[in-house]
């Protein structure tokens, strides 16, 4: 993965709000699913933690990320940034989560991982570059926090991302770190 020059600069990753694909345990890549009235009251909730000045606010294009920050952010408007959307699982699109392949292989029809890897990126730095200094906040997907996990030095196959959770990603002396952010905890904001 070396040959992948992510961000250099801390952003923070959240995942969308739960999905009606989310609960049911199904494959939604590409997929428009749509939050619940749980993911939506999560995302909502997102609304009330302190969130260092500024931020610029990114979003994947798909309704359910661009309605997570919408909801989370509101007085923001999302930059939509096309290389955040979620991988194409191709024909295993609307099958079980249990039916995915191991996220290594390419689905017949899909994304390459690492394809997508690079993607996820480019797209991290273009957000960088676009938030001139701020912090750049980005909505998106359960594959997008994996593949900034993948190139910031971390394994793809930890745990799935949780729902309306910020992960901070972020350059320090050994490497990347990644931290799971909780609304009680604001020292990572000074």
């Amino acid at each position: 993965m070396s040959a992948v020059i992510g961000p250099t600069r801390p952003f923070v990753l959240i995942r969308h709000g739960q999905t009606d694909a989310n609960r049911d345990g199904v494959i939604a890549g590409r997929t428009e699913a749509r939050l619940t009235k749980a993911g939506r009251s999560a995302a909502r909730a997102l609304a009330d933690w302190a969130w260092p000045a500024p931020i610029a606010l990114f979003s994947s294009p798909q309704h359910r990320a661009r309605e997570t920050a919408e909801l989370a952010f509101p007085g923001h408007e999302p930059i939509l940034l096309d290389g955040l959307r979620e991988r194409d699982w191709g024909r295993f699109e609307g099958l079980q989560v249990t039916d995915a392949p191991p996220r290594e292989e390419t689905p017949e029809g899909g994304e390459a991982w690492l394809d997508m890897i690079a993607r996820v990126a480019a797209a991290l730095r273009v957000a960088q570059d676009r938030a001139h200094g701020a912090l750049p906040v980005v909505v998106a997907h359960s594959g997008v926090v994996r593949a900034a996990r993948r190139f910031a030095g971390g394994s793809l196959h930890g745990p799935s991302p949780a729902n309306t959770t910020p992960y901070l990603f972020a350059p320090g002396p050994g490497g990347w770190r990644e931290t799971m952010l909780h609304k009680k905890d604001n020292r990572w904001i000074a």
